[in-house]
């Protein structure tokens, strides 16, 4: 019987909210008085509205209750791209093109067509890359403050993919790994798929709440760290050389293995070395060149401890087995012939004139970035709903993220994470306005 009412008391909620008869944002009972009012045990109230967020339905918030969600917003905006029609002002994703940036591909590809090495570039390559651009990646890395031997690197398609290939040669289902409270999506979606357990790691200023880690390594068997110690996203911080080392010795301590993602790294400029560089032998540092010079450039790269790169060489067999020869030979020359440092540097220029639009735009409303980054996040003031918000700008043909899928806690924050560098300068200004003016209202 009580199944049965469970069972009814879910379809009438989940009528009500498709037909818009509860409509979004409406604050559901609080579960002791869904409970008492259908006779229903605490537990199966629970049980009721954790359905129901499972269906996409509600959301739960601590110390706040249960809500109604905007089922205007897209499956998967924020994480699928494309998530919206391309008249859409795109600040959900970073694809960042600076000026010359085509040229150069055309030219690198004519110059690469023209090349006598050509025909060998069709045929299979070694997993982790041909040992050449491993030696030329080696010597990129030092200037990155990573000393790292070439038999240790491995190229991946995108450092999407060298996550993936991480995770499944370290970690196996049920797994735990510590993140941060909010992470990059792409993880949470490998976790996912993977079966792997996420706990979140609160945040403490421009970093992770290194005594909350220390607690929940000593509390559950934390197998893996997922950090971003340099260009967090999507908070921005750069973690101080003292947290570094603290997180370090944490992770010495309970013997967890660190992976490092360093996506975003190069927009920071002078940033403490890599935790790859100061504990080489617990952690795996993936970056790519998708972000630094452009996302169709599905070149990326591993540097791990050496009794792990037979493993990971297992993973890239599994998934791809090898990546593309002419993109890690077209991203190669690229860092022989310095292209790849003058475009990163442009970057790093263009990302500090889009935050200094946020900056104009935004002055006086609280917004954390990095300034350097391509991206800002805004937490929204107590009567504001993310999914409002993002549903009504969506409705002005702008895309934004809300904080769910960042979030790795039980509720997400009421925050939105807009990405910078899609869209040019005048589009950016003028869809940051119209952000502010949702939010300022």
């Amino acid at each position: 019987m009580a199944d049965t009412r469970y069972k009814t008391l879910v379809d009438q909620f989940a009528q009500q909210i498709r037909s818009g008869t509860l409509p979004a944002g409406t604050r559901l009972p609080t579960h002791r008085k869904l409970a008492a009012k259908h006779g229903l045990a605490l537990v199966t109230a629970t049980r009721v509205y954790a359905e129901l967020q499972a269906m996409g339905l509600v959301s739960g918030e601590t110390g706040r209750g249960t809500f109604v969600k905007d089922l205007s917003l897209p499956l998967g905006l924020g994480v699928d791209y494309p998530a919206q029609a391309p008249e859409h002002a795109d600040l959900t994703f970073n694809s960042p093109v600076v000026a010359g940036q085509t040229e150069l591909l055309r030219t690198a590809l004519r110059q690469l067509a023209n090349s006598g090495d050509l025909e060998s570039l069709l045929h299979y390559q070694p997993h982790a890359g041909r040992p050449r651009d491993r030696a030329t990646l080696a010597a990129h890395l030092r200037s990155r403050g990573l000393e790292v031997d070439a038999s240790q690197l491995l190229f991946v398609d995108g450092a999407q993919h060298g996550l993936t290939v991480t995770a499944m040669a370290l970690l196996k289902p049920g797994d735990v790994v510590a993140v941060d409270a909010l992470t990059y999506p792409g993880f949470k979606l490998l976790a996912e798929s993977l079966r792997l357990e996420l706990l979140p790691i609160p945040t403490s200023g421009n970093g992770p709440d290194l005594k909350a880690l220390e607690a929940l390594c000593t509390r559950r068997k934390v197998r893996a760290i997922y950090a971003m110690p340099t260009m967090h996203n999507p908070l921005g911080w750069v973690m101080s050389l003292t947290r570094r080392h603290k997180l370090i010795a944490i992770a010495r301590k309970h013997g967890v293995t660190i992976i490092e993602d360093a996506a975003y790294a190069f927009l920071a400029d002078d940033p403490p070395p890599p935790l790859a560089a100061l504990a080489p032998d617990i952690t795996v540092y993936v970056s790519a060149l998708s972000k630094s010079i452009a996302t169709g450039l599905r070149v990326g790269f591993i540097a791990a401890p050496e009794h792990l790169t037979q493993k990971l060489e297992r993973g890239i067999r599994a998934t791809t087995w090898n990546t593309a020869a002419v993109m890690s030979t077209l991203g190669c020359r690229w860092l022989e012939d310095g292209t790849i440092d003058q475009l990163e540097a442009d970057k790093r220029e263009d990302a500090a004139a889009r935050q200094a639009i946020v900056s104009e735009v935004f002055t006086g409303m609280r917004v954390i970035r990095h300034p350097n980054s391509y991206y800002v996040w805004i937490p929204l003031g107590e009567d504001l709903r993310a999914d409002q918000v993002a549903s009504a700008l969506l409705r002005q043909r702008i895309a934004v993220s809300t904080a769910e899928p960042y979030a790795t806690t039980p509720s997400a924050p009421h925050a939105l994470r807009l990405a910078l560098g899609s869209i040019p300068l005048l589009q950016l200004r003028t869809a940051l306005i119209r952000v502010r003016n949702e939010i300022a209202y």
